[in-house]
């Protein structure tokens, strides 16, 4: 599986782990992994493992915050490389997600 998810005991905190490509083949499985829990108090997008990202995956990283809550959400999008990190500068996500 591309995408894996994880749901803290407390049921508080959701960690959508993203592995291999980041991009429009994902669509389905991401949007399930969000929509299949209860609304957590704060999602974790962990791009650890990606090893691309194209602009449907920003779009699903808007439609993620938009079902979180929109400008309530908390959501961090963290362990970003250095040219993930550019592209969601560019693209001015800092002002929208948490990013480290």
């Amino acid at each position: 599986m591309a995408v894996d998810t994880e749901v803290s005991q407390d049921g508080k905190k959701l960690t959508i782990r993203i592995k291999g490509r980041f991009d429009f083949g994902r669509h389905q499985e991401f949007r399930e992994s969000y929509e299949r829990t209860n609304k957590p108090d704060s999602v974790v997008v962990d791009l650890k493992d990606a090893t691309y990202l194209d602009s449907s995956a920003l779009g699903m990283l808007l439609m993620l915050r938009d079902h979180a809550g929109g400008d309530q959400a908390q959501i961090s999008v963290i362990n970003t490389n250095s040219d993930v990190r550019k592209i969601l500068a560019i693209s001015n996500f800092e002002r929208l997600f948490e990013i480290s």
